[in-house]
């Protein structure tokens, strides 16, 4: 039987460890941290479930195949439950939009802004069904290795106007500017400014119109525990708390995997759902590869990083839905200072997530959890010293939250902490601190991202948000697909 091996529990390297594990591969799962998850990392605080992230779980049926390759059910394993509205989007004048698949709901609310938009985002659909089809469905799981691939897909990008943003195509559809910002942001959700990252990402609106928004009960982090124990019934073997120190080679090969505790064992196959820059530069040491490719890397554009406020507080708010969007002032002009000045800017957008309006178990009784993210720049951008900055900037955030939505919200929490980019870096080895890896720019995306397998090293491979197709979880689990399916042949040679 072949052996592999898998560094990282995160959702890109647990799916496709499920694969490898379904078709006969041992496969050993190797996690640096205590708990799996990677950024589905979790923590458990005076009796809150905190989720790290990510919270938005779209097209379902991407992971439910996970158990369906061996006649399984995710149901046995893992309890989604539906979100309505999918999120609720709120301006500084009191403005609020509640976007959702409801048809009925969504015309009403697209008519509170402009009646005469109705018709441009009907259109706007069927410009995100056709860059779904041709990104999505034909190309979400299809590995890019060499530039012919690449030329064959261009025609129908091209007609699709991919090279055009985001907030391009929705501008070309509708004229309401606070309707634009709302059909624009979820490329934020993958790391993309809106006003940058290619149009194809419009696909996330069919994405979610036809498979709808879902939150696993009890957090994500039961999802990657479903994960888990899917994967350890299927035979495969999961190590935790032992940082991968170094990828063995010979020649162009992988031989094996060394970790920190001293253990090593030999793989005919290794994939990493680590840091790109760190999986070459610190993990493939004393190779020209690792050395060149790291080098590359660096030069390339990152996504930003995210500030997290974590807080857990007394009281309910069946009022606040789930998932929120606290537009700030400004929209281009606070994107330009997170991805191109490195501005920590005195205005921001948040990212509320309150899940216990959906699974009140992850408070306490007549209590509530909540995060608010806000994106910043990374470290390379903007290096500063979080550890100093950070309390500041939190209580910063929590008094915005508390003037704009929740009043007397200081006086009423009960336990708070903050994860910042520098977490991100020395948690999780995320290269400046970003937290979607390579920026979804079009010249980053597809053969222009990195690759499944390597060029050089012929059993190396790559899952996760630094390959093809990014960031999200249908991109890490379609990650998943492209590079099982490379393994899997190769394997079978």
């Amino acid at each position: 039987m072949s052996k592999a091996a898998v560094i990282g529990a995160g959702f890109g390297g647990l799916a496709l460890a499920i694969r490898l594990q379904s078709a006969g591969i041992e496969t050993t799962v190797i996690e640096a941290r205590d708990k799996p998850g990677g950024r589905a990392y979790h923590w458990e605080r005076d009796g809150f479930t905190f989720d790290a992230g990510p919270t938005v779980i779209t097209d379902p049926n991407c992971l439910a195949e996970l158990w369906q390759l061996t006649g399984a059910d995710i149901a046995a394993d893992v309890d989604l439950m539906p979100v309505m509205p999918f999120y609720r989007l709120n301006w500084p004048d009191g403005t609020s939009f509640d976007y959702s698949n409801d048809e009925v709901e969504l015309t009403r609310e697209i008519e509170k802004l402009n009646p005469a938009d109705v018709e441009g985002y009907r259109r706007f659909l069927t410009y995100s069904a056709g860059v779904f089809e041709e990104g999505y469905e034909k190309l979400g799981a299809v590995p890019f290795l060499d530039f012919k691939s690449m030329l064959r897909a261009a025609p129908q990008l091209a007609k699709k106007q991919a090279w055009r943003s985001v907030y391009s195509i929705v501008s070309s559809y509708v004229k309401n500017e606070k309707l634009r910002e709302a059909l624009s942001f979820h490329t934020l959700l993958v790391g993309g400014s809106p006003m940058k990252t290619s149009a194809i990402y419009a696909l996330i609106h069919k994405l979610e119109k036809d498979g709808g928004v879902w939150f696993a009960k009890g957090g994500t982090n039961r999802l990657i525990a479903g994960m888990i124990t899917h994967f350890e019934r299927l035979g495969g073997t999961v190590r935790l708390g032992d940082p991968v120190t170094k990828i063995e080679t010979l020649g162009e090969r992988v031989t094996g995997v060394a970790c920190e505790s001293g253990w090593r064992d030999d793989v005919d196959a290794l994939a990493s759902n680590a840091d790109i820059v760190h999986s070459y530069r610190d993990l493939l040491t004393d190779t020209k590869r690792g050395e060149r490719a790291a080098r590359s890397l660096e030069k390339k554009s990152f996504s930003p990083s995210l500030f997290v406020v974590h807080f857990g507080v007394e009281g309910s708010w069946p009022g606040i839905p789930h998932h929120m969007i606290l537009f700030g002032p400004r929209y281009d002009g606070l994107l330009k200072d997170i991805y191109d000045h490195g501005v920590l800017a005195e205005d921001f957008s948040l990212y509320l997530h309150h899940p216990t309006v959906t699974d009140p178990s992850m408070a306490p009784e007549g209590c509530s959890t909540f995060y608010a993210l806000a994106p910043v720049p990374h470290l390379g951008k903007f290096p500063a010293d979080w550890d100093a900055i950070g309390e500041d900037y939190a209580n910063r955030i929590l008094d915005h939250v508390e003037a704009r939505l929740i009043p007397g919200l200081r006086d009423r929490i009960v336990t708070r902490f903050w994860y910042t980019p520098q977490d991100f870096a020395g948690d999780l080895n995320a290269h400046l601190g970003s937290a979607f890896s390579l920026e979804p720019l079009l010249t980053q995306s597809a053969w222009f991202r990195v690759h499944n397998r390597d060029d050089v090293v012929s059993n190396l491979y790559f899952v996760g948000a630094g390959t093809h197709p990014g960031a999200g979880i249908p991109g890490v689990v379609g990650s998943a697909k492209a590079t099982a399916g490379l393994m899997l042949d190769d394997l079978r040679q």
